[in-house]
């Protein structure tokens, strides 16, 4: 009550309608969504579907049906989206599931370890693989030892080099978003099956399985779209066989400005995320993208039971006698987590020592100890004007993002429930379509708004990549919110504002800290949107790294990926403070 009787005198009203008030909020953001995204979208699907003379024509998307080369580009990229997805999920359900056993705190230590390489740079991610798994790197040189590979073969460029950097980035994806839903599963249903006469293993398979299958779609979802969209790990990792849609477009764009035939390309991708989408909300339910439980569809799951008692019965015969079973199933199960994490971690920290190597060329061992190639870094006035850009533009994002989402997500929760699903479609949308569509989408609209090469250009398109993971971060802590606070000051005669002001704001602090930190790191690696945005000289710190890294991998990369580590970690540590105060 401290909080309410400190509530100043409100001051007079507007009488608005109940349903437009509760609209109201999300305005802002449906409108920049609207003109930012969705315009630009459309005029992708009309770019490949008109000629130079305005004429309705299909001659783009003939030309990659009479190529071969485009079709097994089209074919690659599915493919080892596909194989991203069922990896991801297959290595990470495990470590998901220890998780969501363990308590709060335990969880969040594990956690931190897991958060830092997701929002590590792709970058920096790729170069640490690059080192690790080319001819004469350190993967590879043992492979040839153990007599994995020929003395002639090399991890990468190949397949295996382009599925190691994206499973590598994407199974921290894959594990936190199949956590919420296996949090939210009853394990007493567990334990009710083991009291019926089944072992731990057919609980497992025939309740807790099914039960967490929604978590393990919506990760295969959101993991296959992004990758659908990836060209930084196959340009740098793979070979010509590994080319993926968005280098086409990309090439199609900078080096033969062919804006139609990349429009057509970015359509096929658009195309193809709308039926996954559309396909997955069908069967799973969109609610699980948000963590929630979906909801249970008729005659789900009962099909597979007897197949998943089978499985089940047929685990447990390779299981330890019933005494040591639970304590040894504990233990391989955090042997694995902590290997899991130690492949996530250590490709990351081999780049550091790197930074501080004596000699004018990365090799390994390092010649250790020397920070010139920092000074070089940081007295370079190119590495300088990209990192201040950055900096600038990913703080600008952050506020923009925070603003919007903050709107967007008191309005999902104050609307009806016919309209949330919709509503909350909309704002994730830019999640679920690769951005190498939304990038190629704000070309064609920025070049004729005169905001191509601007930071406001960037800001903008780095926006719209931010909101989803803002209203995301807000909606789940606007749902345990304490609305009674805000009843009862409404109930003194606050206004909207000053309730939001006065008791929304300062009880959210933390999570609006958190979201803030998420959008800024959106912005702050975000390397699509720079390439096509950004403009030629003045470019951001990504674009500046990627630049440099196809022309040599040097020493001076090394403390630009390293420095980068650094920051990263320093804003994951800042947004566990904020996760732990919001509870």
């Amino acid at each position: 009550m401290w909080l309410v009787q400190r509530l100043p005198q409100a001051g007079p009203r507007i009488a608005w309608p109940k349903h437009l008030a509760r609209w109201l909020p999300a305005l802002p953001a449906l409108l920049f969504l609207a003109v930012f995204f969705i315009v630009p979208v459309v005029e992708i699907l009309q770019g490949g579907l008109y000629d130079a003379d305005g004429v309705l024509s299909v001659a783009q998307f003939t030309r990659m049906t009479h190529s071969t080369v485009y079709i097994k580009v089209l074919g690659s990229t599915f493919w080892i989206a596909f194989l991203t997805a069922a990896l991801s999920v297959l290595l990470g359900y495990p470590v998901a599931y220890l998780l969501a056993r363990l308590s709060a705190r335990s969880r969040e230590r594990w956690l931190l370890w897991i958060v830092l390489p997701f929002w590590t740079s792709y970058l920096v991610k790729t170069y640490a693989w690059m080192l690790l798994l080319s001819k004469t790197g350190l993967l590879t040189t043992l492979a040839t030892h153990l007599g994995l590979i020929d003395s002639a073969g090399t991890l990468a460029p190949s397949l295996t080099g382009v599925l190691i950097g994206m499973v590598h980035a994407m199974l921290p994806l894959a594990v936190m978003t199949m956590l919420p839903i296996m949090r939210g599963i009853n394990m007493q249903l567990v334990q009710a099956a083991q009291t019926l006469g089944a072992d731990r293993s057919t609980g497992f398979f025939t309740v807790f399985l099914p039960l967490s299958g929604a978590g393990a779609a919506a990760a295969g979802l959101l993991v296959f779209i992004t990758s659908l969209g990836f060209f930084i790990v196959p340009a740098l990792l793979g070979s010509p066989r590994e080319s993926m849609v968005a280098q086409l477009v990309i090439t199609s764009v900078l080096e033969l400005f062919d804006l139609r035939f990349a429009g057509a390309l970015s359509t096929v991708l658009l195309l193809c995320s709308i039926v996954v989408f559309f396909v997955y909300d069908r069967v799973v339910g969109l609610s699980s993208l948000a963590g929630e439980a979906p909801e249970r569809r008729a005659g789900s799951g009962g099909r597979m039971l007897p197949v998943l008692i089978a499985v089940g019965r047929l685990a447990g015969k390779f299981s330890f006698s019933h005494g040591r079973e639970r304590a040894q199933g504990g233990a391989g199960l955090k042997a694995y987590t902590w290997a899991v994490v130690l492949a996530l971690v250590l490709p990351i920290a081999f780049v550091v020592p790197l930074a501080f190597t004596r000699q004018s060329f990365v090799s390994f061992p390092p010649e250790l100890f020397t920070v010139k190639w920092f000074v070089a870094f940081l007295e370079s006035s190119v590495w300088q004007s990209a990192l201040l850009r950055s900096l600038g533009v990913g703080f600008a994002t952050a506020s923009l993002a925070l603003v919007l989402g903050f709107g967007a997500s008191l309005a999902l929760v104050r609307l009806p429930s016919r309209w949330r699903k919709p509503l909350f479609a909309v704002f994730i949308a830019p999640l679920i379509v690769p951005r190498i569509v939304v990038a190629v989408g704000l070309l064609y609209l920025f070049a004729r708004w005169e905001l191509a090469g601007t930071n406001a250009g960037l800001v903008i398109g780095h926006t719209v990549l931010a909101i989803p993971y803002v209203v995301v971060t807000l909606s789940a802590s606007f749902k345990r919110f304490d609305w009674r606070l805000d009843d009862a000051a409404k109930m003194l005669g606050a206004s909207a504002f000053t309730r939001v002001r006065t008791v929304l704001l300062p009880l959210l602090a933390a999570s609006l800290g958190s979201a803030f930190l998420f959008a800024f790191i959106v912005s702050f690696d975000d390397l699509t949107i720079a390439i096509f945005v950004s403009g030629g000289i003045n470019t951001t710190l990504p674009k500046q790294m990627w630049d440099d890294i196809q022309l040599a991998v040097t020493p001076t990369l090394a403390a630009v990926a390293t420095s980068l580590v650094f920051l990263m970690a320093f804003v994951v540590w800042l947004s566990s403070i904020f996760k732990r105060k919001s509870y």
